[in-house]
């Protein structure tokens, strides 16, 4: 990023603004080696597994998967010490220190409170439900017993977005009384960079496929390339762009403004690219909450942008993504010359992963716990509820014109 402070600066901004870094979480010693079950073997699944090993030593004791060569590739990867089961609940009973989960959205909370429920600790991939009444049973799930449960918000151990809010929290914004979000993604081919994401480019094997097992509590339905590739977007499965990606930054405006439930929503979107979803692929939303508003948009056909947040405060503004953050004061340097600025170097859900780990060991509460998890899901839904309503929601209550 342009005009970026040196150490001795930024440090010396943190400190008279009040502020000092948050302490990086503790790894696990280099001789404890973690035995992990796997549920849900796609391509955020790989994702995980890859941080999990830049953090700790760790064994992949177990792998379940509908699907014969996702199951097949995590075995490969453990060298052939993992075995393979096609029903989750196989694996919930080896001995194990965690489970990583992530199976499609509307599995979420069966398969974490079973997991819970068979003594163990749980990583869990956002959204954390796939309706809103699952947010009870899955709290009181984690809070009933002394299991540890991390959901997938992995912006709350990324260091640059933990030092944005320390920034937001001590005031050096103003007031902030606007924040606005965006994610832009292509799912056309050829700009897609996953080729996962278009279906008729990936041919599916249907004899190691078990679709009814996969379908699960959704409703009977035939096989369908584009459901089991693009799931997030047909109802029965995920919440399309709300529970997807806006999921991620509402999180970071609740951790940031200390306020997690919107009192209203207002939601337009349309289907002006991919007709054969059920979710819109275009997307403008607003929400209300307690001295502050919010807002978002998004569509699935241009990536320009990409994803991020923008704090508007009086004294100052602050945008982040997943790659740094800047702010600008009112009245000095103007939009080209921010006053400090952070660049992030390292993953975030390396860091979040290795928040999970320590907590493990320590049985202390991790960076996002269910609670957290539970409202940014929540408010996707409450977006969807109005979109799919008279195109405005008050919460908690019924549906106004």
């Amino acid at each position: 990023m342009p005009n970026s402070l040196n150490h001795a600066n930024r440090r010396s901004f943190l400190i008279a603004s009040g502020i000092t870094a948050l302490a990086s979480t503790r790894v696990l010693g280099a001789n404890d080696r973690l035995s992990v079950g796997v549920i849900g073997a796609g391509g955020r699944m790989n994702s995980l597994l890859d941080s999990a090993e830049k953090v700790a030593p760790v064994q992949f004791v177990a792998v379940s998967d509908v699907y014969k060569p996702r199951r097949e590739a995590v075995v490969k990867r453990s060298d052939g010490l993992a075995s393979a089961h096609l029903d989750y609940r196989e694996v919930l009973d080896k001995q194990l220190d965690a489970v990583f989960i992530a199976a499609p959205d509307h599995w979420h909370v069966k398969m974490a409170a079973d997991a819970l429920a068979a003594g163990k600790d749980v990583y869990l991939e956002k959204p954390v439900t796939h309706a809103i009444e699952e947010g009870e049973v899955l709290t009181r799930a984690v809070r009933s017993g002394s299991r540890i449960l991390q959901c997938g918000m992995q912006q709350r151990s990324w260091e640059h977005f933990r030092n944005a809010v320390g920034l937001i929290q001590s005031g050096s914004l103003g007031r902030v009384v606007q924040v606005r979000t965006y994610w832009w993604q292509n799912y056309q081919s050829p700009f897609s960079k996953n080729p996962s994401w278009t279906s008729s480019d990936h041919p599916v094997d249907t004899d190691g496929l078990d679709w009814k097992m996969w379908l699960g509590s959704a409703p009977d339905q035939p096989f369908s390339k584009e459901k089991f590739f693009h799931w997030r977007w047909f109802w029965n499965f995920g919440g399309g762009a709300m529970t997807d990606l806006f999921t991620h930054w509402i999180d970071v405006v609740h951790w940031a403004m200390q306020s997690d439930t919107p009192s209203r929503a207002q939601m337009l979107g349309d289907k002006y690219i991919f007709d054969q979803w059920d979710c819109p692929d275009t997307v403008q939303a607003a929400f209300k909450y307690p001295k502050f508003d919010v807002v978002y948009e998004g569509m699935m056909a241009s990536s320009i942008d990409d994803g991020g947040l923008e704090f508007r405060g009086t004294e100052a503004t602050l945008k982040i993504n997943r790659s740094g953050f800047s702010v600008f004061h009112e009245g000095v340097g103007g939009k080209e010359n921010p006053i400090l600025t952070e660049t992030s170097f390292r993953d975030g859900t390396i860091s979040h992963m290795e928040n999970f780990f320590d907590c493990l060991k320590s049985r202390q509460q991790p960076n996002a716990p269910v609670e957290a998890g539970v409202a940014a899901a929540r408010a996707g839904h409450i977006g969807n509820l109005a979109y799919r309503g008279s195109g405005q929601v008050s919460w908690p209550g019924k549906a106004s014109s």
